[in-house]
């Protein structure tokens, strides 16, 4: 265990170099450049000039707020401080979504609070086309609540990856040659909410939340989003000189498939791919790999 981490620290720093055309929005200064609050505006903070986010969970409300943008490809980024302690029955969620009421596309992270000293587990799951129950789930090798850790959606016309400081947690691969649904014609937006959920969020909903601990805290800054805003140019989705759609980001290098390999099998507590009693036969996009 001690050699992972060491390795996983050795390679932790990754150079990103942006070749983005004017056309690309990305990297606001302050929350409100590029975000608004869309739920409960009392229970979101703003620090250190808008820089950062303070969200709130108490009894009366949670909170949540979104970009003003939707974007149709790129990269999305924030550093998030999860809820210290007892967290158990909240979920924080990071997610892109289509707001589209009958063909939904969305790309979901969501934190799962559990008891102290016990290990946040993150899920992530994928709508294409409408169509979701992709569930996947990831104990975290750290404790999220102890410092600001990045957290990353990569999108792109040849897969979509789930990061955590660089480590890739999550590939899904554009397969739609194959008749596997994948989002490429909806602009997404960018969202999150902090909320109580102890139905389902910790062990399956045994573990209830402790009001005695509220309220509950989460803090978020260096908001980082480089897309393809909508409205915008036409032809900005479809330039293959966006960084993200270079040769570097259109598979795994052999360092990050060495990094997701490593979290599939040390940190990977759940996968609807292997949920036999759920998917008798595997949906078609679990064999396609990375």
């Amino acid at each position: 265990m001690a050699s992972n981490i060491a390795f996983l620290l050795l390679f932790s720093c990754v150079l990103a170099i942006s070749l983005s055309p004017p056309s690309v929005q990305g990297r606001p200064a302050t929350f409100l450049q590029d975000f608004r609050i869309t739920w409960s505006d009392s229970h979101i903070k703003q620090i250190d000039g808008g820089r950062a986010i303070q969200l709130i969970l108490d009894r009366n409300s949670g909170c949540g707020f979104a970009s003003k943008s939707k974007y149709l490809f790129g990269r999305v980024s924030m550093k998030i401080k999860l809820i210290a302690g007892d967290s158990a029955g909240t979920v924080t969620a990071f997610y892109m979504n289509s707001d589209t009421n009958t063909v939904r596309d969305e790309l979901d992270f969501e934190f799962l609070g559990n008891r102290t000293g016990q290990p946040y587990t993150v899920q992530t799951n994928i709508y294409a086309h409408g169509k979701g129950d992709r569930e996947q789930r990831v104990n975290l090798w750290f404790d999220p609540a102890a410092d600001f850790h990045t957290y990353s959606i990569l999108w792109n016309h040849h897969h979509i990856v789930f990061y955590v400081d660089e480590v890739p947690i999550r590939v899904y691969k554009n397969n739609e040659a194959k008749n596997v649904p994948y989002p490429t014609l909806q602009p997404m937006g960018v969202y999150s909410t902090l909320w109580e959920a102890d139905n389902w969020a910790t062990r399956g909903g045994l573990e209830k939340i402790d009001w005695s601990k509220a309220p509950f805290l989460a803090y978020y800054k260096d908001f980082d989003i480089e897309g393809c805003a909508v409205p915008g140019p036409a032809s900005c989705a479809s330039n293959p000189r966006n960084w993200w759609e270079g040769t570097a980001y259109q598979a795994l290098s052999a360092m990050e498939a060495r990094r997701y390999r490593w979290v599939r099998l040390n940190h990977m507590i759940y996968d609807y791919c292997t949920d036999k009693p759920r998917y008798p036969v595997p949906p078609p996009e679990c064999l396609a790999g990375i």
